[in-house]
């Protein structure tokens, strides 16, 4: 058998590491009534799910109290403890967004009661010891649902136990405000303190589901990638994960301050009509704001507000910029996959196009204008925009829109290349590309636009039907069948052992430092192969975009 057949098969892992999923109730379970779904008893008290195509799906699990009232904005406490039976078979609410991008998350809610997980089990014997993956959903940290991501392949193929869950997003989860911060408690991250919350939530129920609370993989994408690496920075995560995937963008620059972000949430406070007050009535002010209130302040439907940061240097969630503990090697060293797809910028301008009127896709003369704006002004040094504009010239390509999206793709995707580097000596790194350029395109048709692959057209090849939270779901081909199984073999081998291959270095070999080596996996159809990190920079003129870096 060859390589790449290894890398798609979907059953027995060589040396008997991994066995086709079967389901079995686990001993002494209890039903609800006759014919109804398996139950689990959870620290909190028992839930009853329910059994899709031979996996149990359990929804819509609290895993931590409502983050309301004295709650908001502070650091997430255990789930109230219930009596009988909870239902979990459908979602949870999704958390409060305002900025959908498009059809990329949403709908527009205010819920603030969404701190829900949703656990995907083959086998639901407790001995049973199944690696477990702990999904981020992407979306900026300002939107997203875990209910667009049905982790059942993940669970039946691989064998394994896939958890999803919703975390606090825009201002509900990334806040500074001087008279909230000073309250003694972990403050400005609560969206990473939710995330770390269902990975205690893992440690401690994930048995009764099947799953191995010693292996634990986290995973996510976009911004779930970043996530994925800040979990990875965060000593409150330290040992509650084994092996961590970061799908599009790893984080590799630095995050606000905590002086930075304090002044800007000031000025959300004033907004939000509690700028008079200071210290206990300011925080009260605060809570007591509609969540109606504080959405609207977070932004419009397709682009977030001034207010809106993100994660932030606190100094104890992340106690140091992600550039410095990547070079210094403090962080959690655990095997790590990294990549990314090949046109992760025609996202941004999809949604550009998604809401102009009439839509249209740009024209060489915005093309030109973006970068004489972009490129002409400090940091960048005189003459760089005449520099891109040769580099990246239009004559080179066959629309604006893809001389933009090579445009705007290649930086980010070089400094993930260069932090495969960084990381090489220090952890197993496995480096990929996605590059099927026909996926599906959950956006609407739109004129003259080509999707290509799409910063989160990757998604749907792990997660069946996937589509952007309102978008249209699409079937893949059958080329894009296998190279979903194949992914997917690869992702679950990779939470069973820590190698994409389960063992040896074939067909995805461990990235080295040497940067002639063949070692970045192609993800494409019809078939799976490999480039040097030499030929990646190249392509994407690496050189060009560190030399703006360095000076």
């Amino acid at each position: 058998m060859s390589n790449m057949a290894i890398l798609g098969r979907t059953g027995r892992l060589r040396a008997g590491l991994l066995v086709a999923a079967s389901f079995v109730l686990p001993f002494g379970a209890a039903a609800a009534k006759p014919g109804s779904g398996p139950v689990v008893q959870t620290a909190s008290g028992k839930v009853e799910g329910s059994i899709v195509n031979n996996v149990a799906e359990f929804l819509g699990i609290p895993y931590a109290a409502p983050p309301v009232g004295d709650l908001r904005w502070a650091p997430p406490q255990a789930p109230r403890a219930w009596n009988g039976i909870r239902a979990a078979t459908s979602f949870g609410a999704t958390c409060a967004q305002v900025t959908t991008l498009g059809v990329f998350a949403g709908p527009a809610n205010n819920n603030e009661d969404c701190l829900f997980a949703n656990v995907f089990t083959p086998n639901l014997q407790s001995t049973a010891k199944l690696p477990v993956i702990v999904w981020i959903h992407g979306g900026g940290n300002l939107d997203g649902e875990s209910s667009d991501y049905d982790g059942s392949k993940m669970a039946s193929q691989g064998s394994t136990v896939v958890v999803t869950f919703n975390y606090r997003l825009n201002l509900m989860g990334f806040l500074a405000v001087p008279s909230l911060d000073t309250e003694g408690h972990n403050f400005g991250n609560y969206g990473l303190l939710d995330q770390q919350a269902v990975l205690n939530w893992v440690r401690q129920n994930i048995a009764n589901f099947g799953g191995d609370p010693n292996n634990v993989t986290v995973g996510g994408q976009s911004a779930g990638a970043e996530d994925t690496g800040l979990a990875m920075l965060s000593p409150l995560a330290a040992g509650l994960f084994q092996r961590g995937i970061c799908e599009s963008f790893c984080p590799t620059g630095n995050l606000p301050t905590v002086p930075s972000a304090e002044a800007i949430g000031q000025q959300f406070a004033t907004a939000a009509g509690c700028g008079t007050k200071t210290g206990p009535a300011q925080a009260r002010c605060l809570r007591e704001v509609p969540a109606a209130v504080v959405e609207a302040l977070a932004g419009t439907a397709s682009a977030a507000s001034a207010y809106v940061l993100g994660p932030i240097l606190d100094g104890t969630v992340i106690p140091v910029q992600p550039p410095t503990a990547w070079a210094t090697g403090q962080f959690t060293h655990l095997p790590l996959i990294n990549g990314n797809v090949q046109d992760e910028q025609d996202f941004s301008l999809a949604i550009t196009e998604y809401f102009s009127s009439p839509r249209q896709p740009p024209t060489n003369a915005q093309y030109t204008s973006h970068v004489a704006h972009t490129y002409s002004t400090p940091p960048y040094p005189a003459g760089t925009a005449d520099k891109i504009l040769k580099l990246y010239s239009l004559a080179n390509y066959p629309s604006a829109q893809i001389a933009w999206d090579r445009l705007g793709t290649d930086p980010g995707i070089c400094s993930q290349m260069a932090l495969n580097t960084t990381l090489a000596s220090q952890i197993p790194v496995y480096a990929y590309l996605f590059n099927d350029q026909s996926p599906p395109f959950y956006f609407p048709r739109m004129p003259g636009f080509t999707p290509l692959a799409y910063h989160t057209s990757d998604i749907q090849y792990l997660f069946p039907l996937y589509h952007g939270g309102q978008g249209t779901p699409h079937n893949l081909t059958g080329d894009q069948v296998t190279l979903s199984d194949q992914l997917v073999a690869a992702w679950t081998r990779f939470a069973w052992t820590g190698n994409p291959n389960g063992v040896g270095n074939a067909p995805w070999p461990v990235f080295k430092t040497n940067p002639n080596a063949s070692d970045v996996l192609l993800e494409n159809v019809p078939a799976l192969s490999t480039e040097s990190a030499a030929q990646f920079n190249s392509s994407h003129n690496c050189k060009f975009w560190a030399s703006l870096t360095t000076g």
